[in-house]
C-alpha cells in the first residue's frame, strides 16, 4: 500500500507569468524550490492558461502590461477571485507609475517592488504560500466528517479526492490504491455503503462545482479539464447523477452547496460504519484481522 504522506503530496504552486525577457530568469531564480513559472507572452494568454490548466497565481510585470491589457487584468481579478494576481515592478519610471494606477482600478491589490532585495523575498512569500485548491477544500471537510477512522480509509479518501479530476473509472482508482476492483466493490457492498463508482462520480462533481465557481470558465472548459470526452458527456453525467442540466448544475450547486450535499448523502449516514471500515487492507469486513495487508493487484 502506498505511503499516504507521499500519495497526497502537492507539487509547488504553478504561477502564470507575463514578464519582460530580462525579468524571466530572475523570477525563475527567485521561485526555485518555491514555485514553478509558466511563461506567457500576454495577459490574454495568461487568462487562457487559467482556463485550461491548474494555475495557482498570476504574476504580471507592469512593464509588460500596456493600456490595452488592463481590461484583461480586470477580467482576471473579477472572474478568478480565488487566484491571486500580483503586479511586479522591476524599475521605476513614469510609465510604470501610470500602469500601477490603472491596475489598481481593476481591483488588483498585490504589488511587489523588486528593485530592492527585500522585494524578492516578498515575492516568494506571496507566490509560494499554499493556494487553496479544490482538493484541499474538499479534503478538509471530508476528513473532519469522517473523524477517527482507520488509516487506510483516510488514505482511500485522500487518493479519491486527489485523483478524481484525472480518473474516470474505479479500475484506475484501484490501481492507485493497490487493491483489486472486485475486492474494493465487495467491501463497500458488505458494509452497506454506496459503491466506489458512486463515490468517484460524486467527488468528480465536487471538482466540477469548484471549477464552475470561477465565472471565467465555461462548461466546456470544465468538461475538458476533468477529462470528459465532450461538454455533452459532462452534461450526461450531471443528468444521470442529479437529473438536471449542466447549466442548472452550475446555478443550483455552487461549491459550498455541492460539498454540503456530498457530506449529507455520502458521509453522514454512515458514521457508524467508518470507524471499523477497511477498504484497502483486510479488516473486520473480511476476516477480522485489521492490520493484515491486501496483496497488490498484479494488473
Amino acid at each position: 500500500m502506498p505511503d499516504s504522506s507521499r500519495a497526497f503530496q502537492e507539487g509547488p504552486p504553478t504561477i502564470a507569468a507575463v514578464l519582460l525577457p530580462a525579468e524571466r530568469p530572475r523570477v525563475e531564480a527567485a521561485g526555485q524550490g518555491c514555485f514553478t513559472v509558466l511563461h506567457r507572452d500576454s495577459v490574454p494568454d495568461a487568462v487562457r492558461a487559467v482556463r485550461e490548466r491548474p494555475v495557482d497565481g498570476i504574476l504580471v510585470s507592469v512593464h509588460r502590461c500596456s493600456a490595452d491589457a488592463v481590461p484583461a487584468v480586470r477580467r482576471l481579478v473579477r472572474e478568478f477571485p480565488g487566484i491571486p494576481t500580483v503586479a511586479l515592478v522591476s524599475n521605476h519610471d513614469a510609465a510604470a507609475s501610470e500602469t500601477l494606477l490603472q491596475l489598481g482600478a481593476t481591483g488588483l491589490r498585490q504589488v511587489v517592488d523588486v528593485t530592492a532585495p527585500a522585494g524578492w523575498q516578498r515575492l516568494r512569500q506571496l507566490l509560494a504560500a499554499p493556494v487553496t485548491r479544490a482538493a484541499s477544500r474538499i479534503q478538509g471537510p471530508v476528513l473532519t466528517e469522517l473523524g477517527e477512522v482507520p488509516a487506510d480509509l483516510r488514505l482511500f479518501f485522500e487518493l479519491l479526492i486527489r485523483l478524481a479530476p484525472e480518473i474516470t473509472t474505479v479500475r484506475s482508482l484501484c490501481r492507485s490504491c493497490q487493491v483489486r476492483p472486485s475486492t474494493l466493490m465487495s467491501r463497500f457492498a458488505r458494509a452497506g455503503l454506496p459503491s466506489p463508482k458512486a463515490y468517484l462520480a460524486s467527488v468528480r462533481l465536487l471538482h466540477a462545482s469548484h471549477l464552475l465557481d470561477a465565472t471565467g470558465r465555461s462548461i466546456a472548459d470544465v468538461a475538458y479539464r476533468l477529462d470528459y470526452s465532450s461538454p455533452q458527456s459532462f452534461g450526461r453525467h450531471v443528468r444521470a447523477m442529479l437529473g438536471i442540466t449542466s447549466l442548472e448544475f452550475r446555478r443550483r450547486f455552487p461549491f459550498p452547496v455541492a460539498l454540503a450535499r456530498f457530506t449529507d448523502l455520502m458521509l453522514a449516514p454512515y458514521r457508524d460504519v467508518w470507524p471499523a471500515f477497511h477498504p484497502l487492507v483486510t479488516g473486520s469486513w473480511d476476516s477480522g484481522h485489521c492490520l493484515a495487508r491486501q496483496a497488490p493487484d498484479p494488473g
